[in-house]
């Protein structure tokens, strides 16, 4: 194996690739990258069992051949690199990599114990890759980060025709988005469960690419595949039944309130400032503003006022201040409509192009209050 590629091109794929390597691999060789050349390029895959990857990219190449290197340190290497072309070239049971003055010698695995990647479900349909990686990063910051309950660590996802929903929970906040997309077959009904960091990740390396393949298999067994830009990567999903969270959104909305969405999340941030661990933002909704407060009366405390429209009665709510700037972060939105029903039940965030204009997109983000003493 020997061949000749830009710095920057060997560190993108080398870094795509590594990304899914575990930190803690059963087996030695799975923190490995493996490298095949032939007349066509190069690839760089990599495989834990549960989620692969794998690049294609352009180089010279002036022996065909395969490697399995390791996977973080080669990536390391990559991005350290001075910007000049790197030569590679497997002798014996090592790898050379020299660019430029700088060279590297790497210890290999042995190539023929790596397992065979999953092969690519057939493709379900494609969606711009700006759509998936946004609709995907709003919808991941609501999946729950417990191992012990891994059903919440997933993001749902449900196709039905042209149309593909997203979902996350993790019991105290929900985030839900639709978006269209061009289907293989109109009449397409699948629905799986992805582990949501993979998901987010995968989406967010995509959203370069024009389009993105995304293939399910009917029934939404096995695995989940995505491709877009030479890059693939295929995960196992979950098992487990999500929760019916379609159920959790209030049926009517007794008052709204609009706000700047940049003018709320700058007073959330700095009322949050004395707020002790776990300890809630209070919103008082009155009179053509929210006044937001945080502190006890023993410590800190701190208030502030933000204008809103409050057609409606006025109420007071509290909300983990973390919890509800990851909200108003992911609606991506000019203003934020709040739907509430009353004071002890989930609000809803949803954004808005204008104050009184059409939504920015379909995407809602419920948010269980924190219950304030008496």
């Amino acid at each position: 194996m020997k061949f000749r590629v830009e710095r920057d091109v060997l560190a993108e794929s080398v870094a795509w690739a590594a990304r899914t390597l575990p930190s803690r691999p059963s087996l030695p060789i799975l923190a490995g990258l493996l490298l095949e050349v032939d007349s066509t390029g190069l690839v760089v895959s990599s495989f834990d069992y549960e989620t692969s990857s794998r690049a294609e990219v352009a180089v010279d190449v002036s022996e065909s051949g395969r490697a399995l290197v390791s996977g973080r340190l080669l990536a390391d290497i990559g991005r350290a690199l001075p910007a000049q072309p790197v030569n590679i070239a497997l002798d014996g049971t090592r790898v050379a990599v020299v660019c430029g003055k700088s060279s590297f010698t790497l210890p290999t695995f042995p190539v023929e114990d790596y397992p065979a990647l999953p092969a690519m479900p057939s493709s379900s349909g494609t969606v711009p890759g700006d759509v998936f990686a946004s609709a995907v990063a709003q919808v991941a910051i609501a999946a729950g980060r417990d191992d012990t309950l891994p059903t919440l660590t997933g993001i749902r996802v449900e196709v039905e025709g042209a149309t593909i929903t997203l979902a996350a929970t993790d019991r105290y906040r929900l985030a839900m988005r639709e978006f269209t997309w061009t289907p293989a077959t109109p009449s397409l009904s699948v629905n799986a469960l992805v582990p949501a960091r993979t998901l987010a990740e995968t989406a967010k390396s995509l959203a370069g690419a024009e389009t993105v393949n995304i293939s399910l298999a009917e029934g939404g067994e096995g695995l989940m595949g995505f491709e877009g830009g030479g890059r693939r990567t295929t995960t196992r999903l979950l098992d487990g039944e999500f929760p019916k969270y379609r159920s959790l959104l209030p049926s009517e909305t007794l008052s709204e309130a609009t706000v700047s969405t940049t003018a709320l999340i700058e007073s959330v941030k700095r009322v949050s400032l004395v707020a002790e661990r776990n300890a809630p933002v209070r919103l008082t909704f009155a009179d053509g503003e929210v006044v937001l407060a945080a502190g006890t009366f023993d410590e800190a405390q701190a208030t502030e006022s933000v204008e809103c429209d409050l057609p409606g009665d006025g109420l007071e709510i509290a909300f983990n201040p973390q919890y509800l700037l990851d909200g108003l972060g992911a609606l991506d939105a000019a203003f934020t409509r709040l739907s509430f029903t009353q004071s002890t039940r989930p609000a809803v965030l949803s954004g808005l192009t204008e104050a009184d204009g059409a939504p920015a997109d379909d995407y809602r983000y419920l948010l269980m209050p924190v219950r304030l003493a008496g």
